[in-house]
């Protein structure tokens, strides 16, 4: 056993403590240190007395000063929007087709609207407007309901299949299977001759008895060609773009079960500017149109 160490002179005090012949001093800590800490101690306690800090069943306490992160926020966005109030006015009551034609106008509408749909519109058609099964890509040149700019504006104001709004864009497509309009046979030789149209069907067999059940029940919206109806929300079934699929089991599930996407009303939550702004940012984005003369 170690035999224990003896002090020397001018060694401070120990602990008591004592391990393997090695004794611990009982040093203080300095004064700046303790000074210093001290000094966080009484910051801690008036920073909570003036600022928001203790947490209560639903906010935490407001503080003496009555400050908020919220109001800050608030603060800055109202600066922001004063300082675009000319703009703004003017973006909301210029003709629509007419944004483009003034450079300082479109460069503005552009950013702006590059804001709005990240913001609002990304969680669907993804961030850089590609879209996904069942939302729209909007690069792209196919448009279910028009992608000049004032349709893409009606189309964002209103919304689609919004029940809520007489004004929204509204079409259904039967439930053939679900709902007993067709039998599975005919089912199956629709979906073959669909697939025909840009592709190879799955089974080529098929096609003809097909042809038939899709001139009966289906060529009043998609047109007989199969090109579609732009007026009635009816896609373009040749030109290899699917929403949902098209794929053999994707075009069964559709014509059996039929599709019901939604798309919101905006004109609730953004402002006639912001929707604007959005109208022109997707419009720009490479598959927008030119207005029909």
């Amino acid at each position: 056993m170690s035999k224990k160490p003896e002090l020397k002179k001018g060694d401070p005090e120990t602990t008591g403590h004592s391990w393997d012949g090695i004794q611990e001093f009982n040093n203080p800590l300095p004064r700046w240190w303790l000074w210093t800490f001290y000094a966080c101690i009484v910051w801690a306690i008036g920073y909570s007395i003036a600022y928001p800090a203790w947490p209560m069943v639903n906010k935490a306490t407001a503080g003496v000063l009555g400050y908020s992160t919220r109001a800050e926020v608030a603060k800055d966005i109202a600066a922001v929007e004063a300082r675009n109030a000319g703009i703004n006015e003017q973006l909301a009551s210029v003709e629509l087709t007419q944004i483009s034609a003034d450079p300082e106008l479109q460069g503005y509408a552009q950013n702006a609207g590059g804001a709005v749909f990240r913001t609002w519109c990304a969680q669907c058609h993804g961030s850089g407007a590609a879209g996904a099964k069942g939302y729209p890509n909007l690069l792209d040149d196919d448009w279910l309901w028009g992608g000049d700019i004032e349709a893409i504006h009606e189309t964002i104001s209103y919304g689609i299949r919004n029940e809520t709004n007489p004004d929204a864009r509204y079409s259904e497509m039967p439930a053939f299977g679900r709902d007993e309009l067709l039998e599975d046979e005919q089912i199956e030789q629709v979906v073959n001759y669909v697939m025909s149209l840009s592709g190879t069907p799955n089974d080529p067999a098929l096609v003809a008895e097909g042809e038939v059940v899709f001139m009966d029940n289906c060529a009043s919206c998609h047109a007989e060609d199969g090109t579609g109806d732009r007026t009635q929300g009816a896609p373009n079934l040749t030109d290899a773009i699917w929403l949902y699929g098209g794929d053999y089991d994707a075009l069964m599930e559709t014509v059996h079960n039929a599709r019901y996407g939604v798309m919101p009303e905006w004109q609730d939550r953004l402002s006639e500017a912001e929707i604007r702004a959005v109208a022109s940012y997707v419009h720009g984005l490479g598959g927008g149109e030119a207005t029909p003369e």
